[in-house]
């Protein structure tokens, strides 16, 4: 018989509806009979007991909020009567032993990537142009038309097309200006582009963040070269980008072709030249070919957004498990998203390598969460109204289901916004929640792919690292499925384990690391936002 309830952990108070039922429903579970006495929509949790006003709650083993009414048993839990709690933390208290899994299967894989002379290999090879500052925005947006209609030769847009038989009023097409399917002129190079409002206005600290991070893009493996426009007057000025690079990458050896308008006349001489220079850059990095390397030179971003109640039983530990094995084969994993490890601290803490790195994280959540309610708010308004209608009631219990993305191996270090990884194994990131400027973060610290899960769907991608999209949920995969790669559907119906969902997660990471497109990068969506900390001015 299909399974109607699950608990995710021994300790855990409420169960997780795996499809909706009906209120004064009986269900068999574990043993005995709970008689619904609300209606309980698939992804929401019911109270396995009486809980009191104030009683706690539990799921994943930790504390997730608590009664703000009594629920009776068998009623859904929901934002009026249960309130956000966590546990206190105040250090390291055990240390975690990690059941390191078998990874015979995966130890004598290979990928085919592009290997950089620091010894990091890219799954991509992309040329990417920027600014330092917002100014020059304009001239990025004109060199990409340039470079997307001459050099990579693309495709006619669909929605050009719909839009020219629109403008003919008779619904049909004049196609005389396309040829068909085209051939880019370069086989084994990206151009990527990427704008930004920042650079300058804001405080000093804002364009040395920005530094950072443009710098962690250009060191990047994905990355073989890149274009840099600069006003000239900005706060971001050339040498700050310059130090960026020599504190991320003393020895880069990669050319980095950098041009200041103030100093260079008309924007057309500036273009001609940029044009130029950059062709020929671009044509040698075209020669750099894929060769194998092992699994060992994957860095794996771990990122969740539009989450739900399936999220954290099905996708997240999908990615967890994959952690532990790209870790295993001494690999690096990101985690990231700091809002969205609220009420799983204690837990992280433990699995830090040594007393420096849990105060650091420690130290880093506090830091943040202050800043948050100095501006009126607090970690407890995480949640998005679509999480919370599809289960996600406190930031706690969201947390709780995201930790599982990083798995169970220790944490080798804990990084700032920016900071670049240096250690393989599994890395903390302090980014915020939201899903652009932590995917754009951890793209920036080095990660060559990112696994992104989803219960509700979103598009989100990045200009120079693959972000594959793995649904929580079946029903997600069939109505979008020009953004989904991977369904962990079939661990909710009970058909798949959480190990052998991963092994397909695994297969598919290996092919978009040796060129194939995931489905972010056949819609072209390349999303950039930087964290911005400080005020304008």
């Amino acid at each position: 018989m299909e399974k109607e309830l699950i608990k995710v952990h021994p300790e855990d108070n409420v169960a997780v509806a795996l499809k909706n039922l009906k209120s004064n429903t009986t269900v068999s579970f574990e043993g005995e009979n709970i008689v619904l006495t609300t209606d309980v929509k698939a992804k929401h949790k019911i109270a396995l007991t009486t809980l009191h006003k104030d009683e706690k709650i539990y799921m994943y083993g930790v504390l997730v909020g608590s009664a703000s009414e009594t629920i009776e048993k068998g009623a859904v839990i929901t934002t009026e009567n249960v309130k956000h709690k966590t546990e206190k933390v105040t250090g390291k208290t055990e240390t975690v032993n990690w059941n390191i899994p078998d990874v015979t299967k995966w130890k004598d894989r290979t990928f085919n990537g592009y290997h950089r002379e620091d010894g990091q290999v890219g799954t991509r090879n992309v040329w990417l142009f920027f600014p330092l500052v917002f100014c020059e925005n304009r001239n990025i947006e004109v060199l990409k038309e340039v470079f997307e209609k001459e050099l990579l030769n693309e495709d006619v847009n669909k929605h050009r097309l719909l839009l020219r038989s629109l403008v003919n009023r008779d619904g049909t097409t004049d196609n005389s200006d396309i040829t068909g399917d085209t051939v880019p002129v370069f086989d084994n190079i990206d151009v990527k582009f990427i704008t930004h409002q920042g650079g300058c206005g804001g405080i000093r600290q804002d364009s040395e963040s920005l530094s950072q991070l443009l710098a962690g893009y250009v060191n990047n493996p994905n990355v073989a070269g890149a274009t840099v426009l600069s006003l000239g007057c900005q706060n971001l000025q050339i040498q700050i980008l310059k130090d960026a690079l020599n504190k991320v990458a003393p020895n880069l050896n990669k050319p980095v072709l950098i041009y200041e308008q103030q100093k260079m006349g008309t924007v057309e001489e500036m273009l001609n030249t940029i044009i130029k220079d950059s062709f020929a850059e671009i044509k040698k990095a075209n020669q750099i070919k894929r060769k194998p390397a092992p699994l060992s030179k994957l860095k794996i971003g771990l990122e969740c957004g539009g989450s739900d109640g399936f999220s954290g039983i099905s996708a997240n530990p999908t990615l967890g498990q994959v952690s532990d094995i790209i870790t295993a084969l001494k690999g690096t994993a990101i985690l990231s998203e700091f809002p969205e490890l609220c009420g799983v601290e204690q837990e992280l803490v433990n699995r830090c390598v040594d007393e420096k790195q849990s105060s650091r994280f420690l130290q880093l959540m506090q830091d943040f969460e202050k800043s948050v309610v100095n501006a009126g708010s607090g970690f407890d308004m995480n949640p998005s109204p679509g999480n919370i209608k599809d289960g996600l009631i406190t930031d706690a219990m969201k947390s709780a289901g995201a930790a599982k993305k990083g798995g169970t191996s220790p944490i080798v270090e804990i990084l700032d916004y920016g900071e670049y990884v240096t250690k393989s194994g599994l890395n903390l990131l302090c980014t915020p929640g939201n899903d652009v400027e932590s995917t754009t973060a951890m793209a920036g610290s080095g990660a060559n792919i990112i696994l992104f899960t989803t219960g509700l769907g979103t598009p989100t991608g990045n200009p120079i690292t693959p972000v594959i999209k793995v649904a929580s949920n079946s029903e997600l995969a069939l109505k979008m499925p020009d953004i989904i790669d991977i369904d962990t559907g079939a661990i909710i119906r009970g058909e798949k384990s959480i190990e052998e969902m991963a092994d397909v997660l695994m297969e598919y990471i290996v092919d978009i690391a040796s060129g194939k497109k995931t489905k972010a990068m056949e819609l072209n969506q390349n999303d950039f936002i930087p964290w911005k900390r400080g005020v304008s001015l």
